[in-house]
């Protein structure tokens, strides 16, 4: 099928949108720099890109987008990795994956080339993230205090709720039934979780 060709306005508030991406522009600064008088224009345009596959916005936050270099269209296959020991100074991502799932690109916040899948083990992010759920995230070796992120502690791959300190960070659990783990020397973020592509059978 034939890719459609932008409009005039989409055209140009794909470059706007890749020359501010590090400090993205409200919607109000878009309508400006567009010459359009409403941000309902703005958002319309903005919902076009992403369904046409040249934008990937974050559904929790909108002004965390990616711009594509050419559209994504229909299914991606995703590694799969599950939450095992990685060993001394290990890293999730290095192992070999259990599986490689079909995952429609409507449903990753990122690109593609940078999402990953983890299998959730255990109950401690419940009630957001229950045993055997199939996460999606974002490659990063950073996070943002309060981020769910995909890390290694003390070579055990885990999913918890990073709590930044100044003299180490923890690793917070959303079950009250855990106590927070002080991050150890060889933590390591692997990723930010974006979404639950899959939850476990009777969740």
């Amino acid at each position: 099928m034939a890719q459609r060709k932008l409009t005039e306005i989409q055209e140009k508030l794909l470059r706007l949108l890749r020359t501010n991406v590090d400090e993205p522009l409200s919607y109000r600064d878009l309508a400006e720099h567009l010459s359009v008088g409403s941000t309902n224009t703005v958002f319309y345009h903005l919902q076009k890109l992403e369904r046409l596959g040249y934008l990937k916005r974050d559904p929790a936050d909108p002004r965390n987008y990616q711009v594509l270099g050419s559209p994504e269209r229909g299914t991606v296959h995703l590694n799969l990795y599950g939450l095992a020991r990685c060993g001394p100074h290990g890293r999730l991502l290095d192992g070999s994956p259990s599986d490689r799932l079909p995952v429609s690109t409507r449903m990753i916040p990122c690109r593609a080339v940078d999402a990953f899948l983890v299998r959730a083990k255990g109950d401690s992010m419940e009630p957001r993230i229950h045993d055997g759920d199939i996460v999606l995230a974002r490659r990063q070796q950073t996070a943002d205090d309060g981020e769910v992120v995909v890390c290694v502690n003390q070579g055990e791959a885990l999913i918890k709720k990073l709590a930044n300190r100044r003299d180490a960070p923890l690793l917070v659990s959303l079950n009250p039934s855990y106590d927070p783990i002080v991050a150890a020397d060889d933590f390591r973020i692997e990723g930010v979780v974006k979404t639950i592509v899959c939850g476990a059978i009777g969740h």
